[in-house]
């Protein structure tokens, strides 16, 4: 009987020295450390940007800075928040290898994303839609007008793909990021780019002659945009949440999103009552 306990004893702990240590989870590993690491963009006005004095500004810095706030409290400690620029091919694979605690630009929230890629998502902070931007006078109003035409898209975006769906005659050239894509349509290598409306606001916007592009075709595509928090950390997902959840029942939610998209705002794009409502209806109550 005390040789079988023996055995079973030593298998047991083999078994335990076999078996691989729990990762920490985010929150323990901002704990640790006191650093909250945060991906976002620095091209993606009004979400994510650089501005004149090189400061890195936006509406998604501004939830980042209210997740890191919360942090403070929650962890009875300072929290400092490291930004790091991510592209729309870096910022999926960067998330996955947990270089990043939490990634917030201008990303789509897809059930391809939740389901294929290993990351997890927060609820919605923005909606908007792929639309076209052209130059004024192009002729261009809808997609059945870039048929046989070069059309540029973001490549490994929910707008390159809703591009191809919707009008597979394009002939689709893809750029890294935005301000690529804009300079193509500026030097008329393009006649067309296809991405979220929001973002396209904000490149006329900024640019040198606005009255010189305009917008054209209603969305032909849904893009509700999240903060991306990695897989399997229930825990850390539901902190990003209820922290958007509080902004939104204090109404801060909304006073940022007049800072960014009001009237006044850097890119007007006022908010419908129809996703007004659905922001108040995504927070859960106490």
């Amino acid at each position: 009987m005390k040789r079988c306990v023996a055995v079973w004893l030593a298998g047991a702990l083999l078994l335990g020295a076999a078996a691989p240590v729990l990762a920490e989870t985010v929150l323990e590993k901002i704990k640790r450390t006191g650093v909250l690491t945060a991906g976002t963009r620095s091209d993606n006005i009004p979400f994510a940007f650089i501005n004149e004095k090189n400061e890195w500004i936006g509406f998604s810095i501004d939830l980042l800075e209210a997740i890191r706030a919360r942090l403070e409290k929650k962890l009875a400690k300072r929290i400092k928040l490291e930004k790091k620029e991510v592209t729309n091919v870096t910022r999926i694979p960067l998330m996955v290898n947990r270089t990043l605690d939490v990634e917030c630009g201008s990303t789509t929230y897809t059930r391809a994303r939740d389901r294929d890629e290993a990351v997890d998502f927060s609820i919605n902070f923005f909606f908007t839609g792929a639309q076209l931007l052209v130059k004024r006078g192009s002729g261009i109003k809808s997609l059945t007008d870039v048929a046989g035409k070069r059309v540029g898209a973001s490549r490994g975006t929910t707008g390159e793909k809703a591009l191809r769906a919707s009008q597979p005659k394009a002939d689709v050239v893809t750029f890294p990021d935005l301000q690529a894509a804009f300079l193509a349509l500026e030097q008329g290598r393009i006649v067309a780019y296809a991405t979220d409306g929001i973002l396209l606001a904000g490149l006329v916007a900024q640019a040198r002659n606005p009255k010189d592009y305009e917008v054209v075709e209603g969305f032909f595509s849904k893009d509700p945009y999240s903060c991306m928090v990695p897989e399997n950390d229930s825990k850390w997902r539901d902190f990003v949440n209820h922290t958007f959840m509080e902004l939104i029942d204090g109404g801060k939610y909304f006073e940022l999103y007049d800072k960014w998209f009001g009237e006044r705002g850097v890119v007007p794009y006022p908010m419908s009552d129809r996703v007004r409502n659905y922001m108040i209806m995504q927070s859960m109550p106490e």
